[in-house]
């Protein structure tokens, strides 16, 4: 079955006629799901059904953002409380190797949640490195200020998430880290020197190369190119995220909804594709955005189809796994 080359939100706990109709015609690659999508498990497995009947793809991928801490969709009483990622950058400078044994159990029991769902695919995790003075829009999303660690906890979550058949994301490749302002209210500029971001932001991009999905940041390196975010930007994309990052996987860009981009959703989708992504994202789940955004969106082909295709197939069966005993033993690992 052909897919277009985007990602749709929908706006509510069951897809409406409208969207019904609209998904069968466009046929989205993969649908990602937000907290106004969220009630109760069978609710959710029930809307996650009706896209994959609806796009006749059963291995049509769905999406969540579900990190942990401030950034989770699913909360309890449901779901569990999952810890942001510093908890587990603060535990390594105690001792790396309970860190990295808590963050790999952190991200298993995240992934035996999703799968249960039919959720296949997290928006995780984030490989940014805060800097002094940057916008707490990543904060303690980030697992810390030191580019090793955070490739190594990252690496951890990774595989973690493929153990329990959940495909990582990561992000915001090249680097939100360095941001002075939230890319979804205001263009972050960034003046860094390639050079210093290849010693620093892009040490656990580097280290995750050959993950099959990453998702790109909305942030200007000006001292690279200008002031074209590096969603739009053909010289970041293929100079920076692929050539110097090595990253080898699919790439999205961020939601096209964010204030970060210029122009209407059509012109800043056919950017995003024009510059070098793979897939754009489009969040919001408003019935309008979605039709504008069609207008512009291709059929996936060629090299971006081979991305996607081979994305899907890092999906494996889970490896056995006792959640009551992994939750206990995180638990232990996380004491004070």
């Amino acid at each position: 079955m052909t897919a277009s080359a985007v990602i749709f939100g929908c706006s509510d706990l069951a897809l409406s006629d409208q969207e019904l109709d609209l998904f069968r015609n466009a046929a989205p690659w993969g649908l990602i799901l937000f907290a106004r999508n969220v009630d109760n498990p069978d609710q959710v497995r029930a809307l996650i059904r009706s896209f994959r009947n609806c796009v006749g793809r059963q291995t049509a991928p769905v999406f969540i953002d579900q990190e942990g801490g401030r950034v989770a969709r699913l909360k309890p009483p449901h779901w569990r409380a999952a810890p942001p990622s510093a908890v587990f950058g603060a535990l390594y400078a105690i001792s790396p190797e309970k860190a990295r044994e808590a963050c790999y159990l952190n991200a298993r029991l995240l992934a035996d949640e999703l799968t249960e769902l039919g959720i296949t695919a997290d928006c995780a995790p984030v490989l940014d490195v805060p800097t002094p003075g940057s916008h707490q829009i990543i904060g303690d999303r980030a697992f810390s200020s030191d580019p090793a660690i955070v490739a190594d906890l990252g690496r951890q979550f990774c595989a973690g998430l493929l153990a329990g058949g959940v495909l990582p994301v990561i992000k915001h490749i090249p680097g939100h880290g360095r941001a002075g302002a939230d890319s979804h209210l205001d263009l972050p500029r960034v003046d860094t020197r390639l050079s210093e971001l290849q010693d620093s932001d892009l040490v656990p991009f580097r280290a995750m190369a050959a993950m099959p999905l990453a998702m790109t940041a909305h942030v200007a390196y000006t001292a690279i190119d200008g002031l074209l975010p590096a969603s739009h930007s053909r010289t970041l994309i293929h100079t920076v995220i692929r050539k110097e990052a090595g990253f080898t996987g699919a790439l999205m860009c961020d939601d096209l909804g964010m204030a970060a981009l210029e122009g209407n959703l059509p012109e800043r989708a056919q950017k995003a594709l024009e510059a070098g992504c793979d897939l754009v994202l489009h969040c919001s789940g408003v019935m309008a955005e979605m039709q504008e955004v069609m207008r512009t969106v291709p059929t996936l082909s060629g090299v971006a189809l081979e991305r996607c295709e081979a994305a899907l197939t890092w999906l494996q069966k889970p490896d056995p796994f006792d959640r009551a005993d992994a939750a206990a033993r995180l638990a232990t690992l996380l004491e004070p």
